[in-house]
């Protein structure tokens, strides 16, 4: 039987999957990690940990099926996020994860006035500068940590560590590059060399690839590290909801692909770069293949930290959070738990929950997260709307599906139907889907067809109508407050 790997190294997790050329998972495996959270703003993540999970991953997968032929390695990981290392490959300083950190967050007017401004970068880059810009988050390392940055040589994402390890190769894909706003160009598809020296001065920039191009073959060092077997091909990789998005197919002009994970990612594909306020515009995975992009700072994680917070397993909750139906029996979420990456790009924002009462319970506040994130798709989907790029549907995946209250509540506030995929673990099966295409021609109607197609709730639209009136306002309403409370956190 032969098979690829797929390896994905997430907020939360490693997840690592054995997959047949026809899309049949035959084993999978998982390790839990943490972020670190030093300092107000900040959120990173000891780098050797992706590879130290990588090598203990692999050889479960290989022991679940041990007379697979594995015939290639596909990667990706969570980003954009930034790792630097010296001359001899060894991390400097633990990674700087991807918007969900801040700390660049003053950098970002002074920069973009001094690159022309913001429209001049948005023409020249897709994107304006924001807390998810990994070239913001290069330039905020350069200048607060000299000593460290003297001693830098390369950067690397989750997916081009692994890609680094595993072939020797230091590669980026385009999709992620386009990330790293303002040094990539998304017309020529490039490094935009004199901002890279002005904000990045003295870094190896890696080498452009696409996504599921081959980066190289696995070297007899990494074939002994992990027991993959020595000279088959990697994939050049691609961050984690992109790879997702490219499992359950992106090539839908109207339909947005969403990630349900510990954040929530947001992609639709485009013909040619549109900027859109208050949104990435990134690069696909070939040429003439561009997406409008966005992302909520937290979903899972929120859901997560209230079950944890109140001891609940996960049917009980969910089952709660059904039972407590449309509007959560008056209470109104602002899901901005660790700030907010788009449309409002305010890392000063902060959680609000309005509306409870002693009467209120777990299930209640569990519902009213649902919907808060929802609301903010919604929002997201009015800011294409906008933009002239209309969403007629939505396809889901990740975690959150699992259990489709969430991707319901989602269709019901938007208006929209949904597809659910018959696959949706996550990242690691897109990552094998890539690793796949190197070897043979990859059918995404074969590998991952529709499981079901959720249908909006025509009864509950008034009510979700009258909530997201209610949500819009709700953020400036209370702006001014939680921001002087975010100053003293």
């Amino acid at each position: 039987m032969k098979a690829v790997v797929g390896i994905d190294v997430g907020t939360s997790s490693t997840k690592a999957l054995l997959v047949t050329l026809d899309g049949e998972i035959v084993a999978q495996a998982m390790r839990d990690h943490t972020v670190d959270r030093p300092g107000r703003g900040l959120v990173e993540m000891d780098g050797d940990v992706w590879w130290a999970e990588c090598c203990a991953l692999v050889p479960e997968l290989l022991a679940a099926e041990p007379t697979a032929e594995i015939v290639s390695v596909g990667v990706s990981g969570m980003g954009p996020c930034v790792l630097l290392s010296g001359d001899d490959g060894r991390p400097l300083r633990p990674a700087v994860l991807y918007g969900v950190d801040t700390r660049a967050a003053d950098l970002i007017d002074e920069i973009t006035e001094s690159l022309g401004g913001v429209d001049a970068m948005r023409a020249r880059t897709g994107s304006a500068l924001s807390t998810q810009a990994a070239g913001l988050k290069l330039a905020w390392l350069a200048r607060h940590e000299p000593e460290i940055w003297a001693r830098a040589s390369r950067f690397t994402m989750p997916s081009s560590r692994l890609v680094e390890l595993l072939t020797d190769e230091y590669v980026l894909d385009h999709h992620s590059a386009s990330h790293c706003t303002p040094l990539y160009d998304v017309h020529r598809r490039a490094w935009i060399d004199e901002w890279v020296e002005r904000l990045a001065p003295g870094l190896e920039m890696p080498r452009l690839a696409w996504s599921g191009d081959r980066a190289g073959v696995v070297t007899e060092r990494a074939a002994a590290a992990t027991g993959l077997p020595a000279g088959i091909p990697v994939t050049v990789g691609a961050i984690d909801a992109f790879a997702e998005g490219l499992s359950v197919g992106l090539d839908d002009p109207e339909r947005m692909f969403l990630q349900y994970g510990t954040t929530m990612f947001m992609l639709v594909p485009l013909a040619e770069p549109r900027p859109v306020p208050g949104l990435w515009t990134t690069v696909g995975d070939g040429p003439g293949r561009f997406s409008a992009a966005g992302g909520l700072a937290t979903a899972g994680a929120i859901t997560d930290w209230l079950r944890q917070l109140t001891g609940a397993d996960w049917t009980d909750i969910l089952d709660e959070a059904a039972d407590s139906g449309v509007g959560a029996r008056g209470l109104l979420v602002l899901p901005y738990f660790a700030g907010e990456r788009t449309p409002l790009g305010d890392p000063e924002a902060r959680g609000v929950i309005a509306g409870l009462t002693v009467r209120h319970t777990r299930g209640d506040i569990y519902r009213a997260v649902l919907e808060a994130t929802a609301f903010a798709v919604r929002h997201h989907v009015e800011v294409l709307a906008e933009a002239g790029i209309p969403v007629r549907s939505l396809v889901g995946a990740g975690g959150g599906v699992l259990s489709h209250l969430w991707p319901q509540i989602v269709s019901d506030v938007c208006g929209l139907p949904q597809v659910v995929p018959w696959v949706s673990v996550g990242a690691s099966f897109g990552s094998a889907l890539l690793a796949a295409g190197l070897v043979t021609e990859v059918d995404i109607d074969l590998w991952n067809p529709p499981a079901i197609v959720l249908t909006p709730d025509e009864s509950a639209r008034a009510a979700y109508d009258e909530a997201y009136r209610d949500y819009r306002r709700l953020y400036p309403d209370t702006l001014e407050v939680v921001h002087r409370l975010a100053a003293r956190g």
